[in-house]
């Protein structure tokens, strides 16, 4: 089988990780490539060779992949083989996550939360299967090397690390109103560390310029995961970043998220965040039961297995064919956006 990686932005790079890794290590007989932006690929990671990076339509064609993998809203549907959709996010709270842009031929879920949904739309459009797998970048996250590593120097390393992580989107971040309430939630001895969405508002980051200090700092790198491993609490809003972290058994503090509160301590107000952090800094497995039984919901597979099942479901597809039979709609509107460079 072939295999032709699809990205665009960099929040792909970490969910395509792992399943790289395994095809170089375990099924070494598969071949790939990755279809690349010219952004990206200046992050990618140096070990992905550069024979596998192609940059057109041509080079794709003559590769010829079985399936494209992707973890973006859209691509270029001119790519030859059937188009996989894996999601740069489990944001199942947000409607957009179940959009369907008539892109993909199959979508593999994260947990029974995320595939009921699927299954249901499938069943109303009759052209893509759903297969649950789990969602790869999790394996990342529990196969990271989680060794404390030298952000702030020697003598910052007995602090708690306080992670806020806020959404990009608009009618769901948090970050317009706790900018202005973090800087006197800070104690001496907490190393607070902000990390944005890739795609987070340039206005909404600049309030957060001039609070960088000794006790907190502005992460830059484009993957979270090793801020993940560094830090004892998260806090965020409706962010999908929470199940990441959660995937860790780490407390989390929501600020006004939407439904499925189980998943981390909801606040309403700015002036509960103090109480929140001092509550879970001296209990982390306050409200653990429900926190994990979201988590489950959301994505039960936190074995490390996950790109393994990926390609496990994947070749039997390519062995017994899709059991979706209706074809894609025209979807010339978005088919125009990819003619004319809008995506």
């Amino acid at each position: 089988m072939k295999f032709l990686f699809y990205l665009v932005h960099e929040y792909s790079i970490p969910v395509f990780r792992p399943l790289v890794s395994y095809l170089l290590t375990e099924k070494k007989e598969y071949d790939f490539r990755f279809f690349l932006s010219e952004k990206v690929n200046q992050l990618v990671p140096k070990d992905w060779d550069e024979f596998r990076k192609l940059y057109s339509l041509e080079e794709a064609n003559n590769f010829n992949p079985n399936f494209v993998l992707c973890a973006e809203n859209y691509l270029d549907y001119r790519l030859p083989g059937l188009k996989v959709q894996l999601f740069h996010g489990v944001g199942i709270e947000k409607e957009a996550h179940y959009s369907i842009r008539h892109f993909f031929d199959i979508y593999l879920t994260s947990g029974p939360l995320v595939t009921k949904r699927f299954d249901e739309l499938a069943e109303q459009y009759g052209y893509f299967d759903v297969i649950e797998t789990g969602w790869p970048k999790f394996d990342h996250i529990l196969n990271f090397d989680s060794s404390r590593p030298e952000v702030f120097g020697e003598k910052d390393t007995d602090k708690k690390v306080i992670l806020y992580a806020p959404t990009f989107s608009r009618r769901m971040q948090s970050a317009e109103i706790l900018a202005a309430t973090i800087p006197q939630q800070i104690y001496k001895d907490e190393l607070w560390l902000i990390k944005f969405h890739e795609l987070m508002s340039p206005r909404l980051k600049n309030l957060f310029d001039s609070l960088e200090g000794e006790n907190l700092k502005i992460v830059k790198d484009s993957d979270i995961t090793p801020y993940l491993h560094l830090s004892d609490i998260m806090i965020s809003d409706t962010s999908s970043v929470i199940y990441e972290f959660s995937c860790l058994d780490k407390p989390v503090i929501t600020f006004r998220t939407i439904g499925n509160f189980e998943k981390g301590l909801d606040i309403q107000d700015p002036e509960q965040l103090r109480p929140a952090l001092d509550l879970l800094l001296q209990d982390s497995n306050y409200k653990k039961a429900e926190r994990l039984s979201m988590l489950r919901r959301v994505n039960p597979y936190l074995d490390g297995n996950i790109s393994a099942r990926v390609f496990e479901a994947l070749g039997k597809v390519h062995s017994e064919g899709l059991s979706a039979k209706k074809t894609k709609p025209a979807n010339l509107f978005r088919k125009a956006k990819i003619w004319s460079g809008y995506y």
